[in-house]
């Protein structure tokens, strides 16, 4: 082999082949001749590099008709790795099924604040669980050939503000709960790239913080492979090439940016070149934009001339943007793009089907259950209701909408799921709530509502509470299905629209039975939860939601999900609980909490949590015996647990090992996740279940040493079902200090 023959010698002599407008059109995204691709990096012919199609999102393909998978916090309520790779082999063959190159996603951020509009795109408030999903998710979609997007690299947890924002954080607190997912998607997943995110931390921005993208993410972690931005993210181009940033998206303002996604655009496309278009997509969008929009959504590319000129300035080294198409054109390489040696992939596989409708179920958490459940394959009738319990939740607004082939409502599967003899009503209760699909450019950081045609809701009269009451009071049972509206580039309310609380209060108040069925991006206040008889978390269970929803409620199948973050009873019992903590005060919200995120707060805080991280029950009941703890010297140590399934169906435990140190040199929660495994067990059957726990779990960072340190003492192993359901103990003891590396 030459070494030209080599692939650094191959993309070494490719780049030597460039003039310097070539090399800057490899580092700034353009417009998709297609209008498929979400961010394109179009082809050089002359020298022989194929083009670069990235395409959202977490939930299944954009681009196209696609299948519209579970949101990620549904895929983490069923802590379940292998089943993550499931997911995320069938949503890589779906990107090359339509012939994209790079997937954006997983999201790897923590859900720090419940209120963050992306909390659905989101695995946990727990970083451990977050980096075992998101290794086994990026490992799966690049063995299907796609490469995959650890996003949004960091501290992007609110939507609110996030254009300016500052993350003020501590590197202690950084390290232990914002950057190890990420650091396991580089360092164990290998992942092809990384995108920066919109906000700032700690008064720098993302896209332009040498600190994190080159220090850490590519010198200390070794990351190979190229740093993209958020859509419209980048503001100056010099800061952002000495930062690390190497590609930046999409590089085009928004009106030529897939125009045929937007009435209004189309529009604005098809006038004359020299129409001042940019004026007029503004001038259109300005009575939707909402405060704290992207500023940059009308401009082009900071890195096409700003970037051009730098470097004739010498500003900026002309090597440096070498560097930077190096990584991208490694990648292409790597992935057979250069041989045409990609897989040809498949959308719309009925095996893709299958498989989300097995993480919908799977990641449903049964969070309460006073005998209604499951219902009786005899009722004579059922009360289904709802604003849109006859609408299938696909998934929340913005980069993560799918549009799939076929969806299945509440609704519907519910009717589908029953026999004649049961009469199923339906009463919308309060007003419909108006889904992200039925506006137009909500993608987009605005949105212009379309009216939505009465045939869609299928109302012929105002809805009303009463009539939802009466209908409920008249039947076996009440179905409520609840459900928010979260979106990407806002947060949202804790608290259900549309009066949806005031209507499970009347349902409660007159059923017989009454249970509800919560369509939520996560956690959510439950007034009404000591007056209901079950509660049931479906999260957004994509095209499947009414297969999933019926198959729960009857019975079919085990709901086997636990939650991946914590329920509060009260809003300000969550960690950022005031104003400086979140939204933040002056753009600037301060991390004060430190590592007390999610239940390590309400641990440390001793606050009782309406439902607890990791809760979640069952059809059936587990016992567990015999545990057992075995560890040297060092901090390393291994669990072994027997669990046996005594009831008399089948079912899923997920067994959870917590560690704590018993009297810490620095502050540190009570008890932190640091291995979990979920087990199939058959009515009457046991198994034995081994757990490790590695140095990095035991281990705390240490920022005056830089190092993650692990100290010497006793170690308080807690085997348990959830967070607050402890079942046993153990103790281990660390003869003496380590450095972890």
């Amino acid at each position: 082999m030459t070494e030209t023959d080599s692939p650094d010698g191959r993309i070494a002599s490719l780049i030597e082949k460039l003039t310097l407008q070539e090399k800057i059109d490899l580092v700034h995204g353009d417009r998709d001749p297609a209008e498929l691709a979400t961010g394109y990096l179009p082809a050089n012919d002359r020298v022989g590099i194929p083009s670069l199609s990235l395409v959202d999102g977490p939930m299944g393909v954009r681009a196209v008709t696609a299948t519209a998978f579970p949101a990620s916090i549904a895929l983490a309520a069923a802590w379940d790795t292998d089943l993550a790779r499931e997911q995320g082999e069938a949503l890589g063959t779906e990107v090359r099924g339509a012939d994209q190159d790079v997937l954006l996603a997983p999201g790897c951020n923590i859900i720090r604040v419940p209120e963050c509009g992306r909390a659905f795109e989101y695995y946990s408030e727990d970083p451990h669980l977050s980096s075992r999903l998101a290794v086994a998710t990026i490992e799966s979609v690049q063995s299907a050939g796609a490469m995959a997007t650890a996003k949004h690299y960091v501290a992007n947890n609110q939507e609110r503000q996030r254009h300016a924002v500052s993350a003020e954080i501590d590197e202690r607190t950084l390290r232990e709960i914002y950057l190890p997912a990420f650091e396991a998607a580089v360092k164990e997943a290998d992942v092809a790239s990384v995108m920066a995110s919109y906000n700032r931390i700690n008064g720098t921005y993302a896209t332009e913080h040498e600190r994190l993208l080159t220090d850490i993410l590519k010198d200390e972690w070794g990351f190979d492979g190229f740093v993209v931005s958020d859509w419209w993210a980048t503001t100056d181009a010099v800061a952002a090439a000495h930062g690390g940033l190497d590609l930046d998206m999409p590089g085009v303002p928004v009106h030529e940016w897939q125009e045929s996604e937007s009435r209004i655009h189309e529009a604005i496309g098809a006038l004359p070149d020299a129409a001042p278009k940019g004026t007029l997509a503004e001038l259109a969008a300005k009575p939707w934009l909402p405060d704290g929009a992207n500023p940059n959504l009308f401009e082009g590319s900071v890195f096409e001339d700003p970037l051009r000129e730098a470097i004739e300035g010498g500003k900026v080294p002309e090597t440096a943007i070498d560097e930077k198409i190096a990584r991208t054109l490694s990648q292409m390489d790597r992935f057979g793009m250069f041989d045409d040696e990609q897989p040809a992939g498949s959308v719309n596989d009925p095996a893709h089907e299958t498989i989300a409708r097995r993480v919908a179920q799977r990641g449903t958490v049964l969070l309460q259950n006073d005998g209604v459940l499951p219902l009786d394959e005899d009722l004579d009738s059922i009360a289904v209701l709802g604003p849109n319990a006859e609408t299938a939740k696909i998934g929340g607004g913005g980069s993560s909408e799918v549009d799939p082939t076929a969806a299945i409502s509440p609704l519907d599967g519910i009717r589908e799921r029953t026999d004649s003899g049961t009469t199923v009503t339906f009463e919308r209760g309060v007003e419909r709530i108006e889904e992200p699909h039925d506006e137009d450019d909500g993608a987009l950081g605005f949105s212009v509502p379309d009216a939505i045609d009465d045939a869609l809701s299928g109302d012929d009269e105002e809805p009303s509470i009463d009539a939802a009451a009466r209908a409920a009071g008249s039947a076996d049972v009440a179905v409520v299905v609840v459900q928010d509206n979260a979106s990407e580039s806002e947060d949202r309310s804790l608290w259900l629209p549309n009066e949806q609380d005031r209507l499970v209060a009347a349902v409660a108040d007159v059923a017989e039975k009454t249970v509800v069925v919560c369509n939520t991006a996560g956690p959510v206040r439950m007034p009404w939860a000591g007056a209901v008889d079950a509660i049931v978390e479906t999260w957004y269970p994509g095209q499947e939601d009414g297969h999933v929803t019926a198959s729960v409620l009857f019975g079919d199948v085990d709901p086997s999900g636990r939650l991946p973050v914590t329920f509060a009873r009260r809003t300000d019992h969550y960690p950022a609980s005031t104003e400086a903590q979140y939204p933040g005060i002056d753009f600037e919200a301060e991390y004060s909490e430190g590592v007390f995120v999610g239940y390590r707060h309400f641990d440390n805080a001793d606050i009782e949590p309406l439902f607890p991280f990791g809760h979640g029950l069952s059809y059936t009941d587990f016992e567990y015996t015999d545990v057992s703890v075995e560890s040297g010297d060092g901090p390393e140590a291994s669990v072994q647990v027997t669990v046996e399934n005594v009831g008399d169906r089948d079912g899923y435990e997920v067994v959870q090992a917590y560690l704590g140190q018993d009297d810490p040199s620095v502050e540190r929660p009570p008890k932190e996740l640091a291995a979990f495994e979920s087990v199939e067990l058959a009515a009457g059957e046991e198994t034995t279940v081994t757990l490790d726990i590695d140095q990095r779990d035991v281990a705390y960072y240490d920022e005056d040493g830089a190092a993650w340190t692990v100290d010497d003492g006793e170690y308080t192993v807690s085997i348990g079902r959830s967070s607050r359901n402890i079942v046993a103990t153990e103790t281990i003891t660390v003869a003496d200090s380590t450095i972890v590396e």
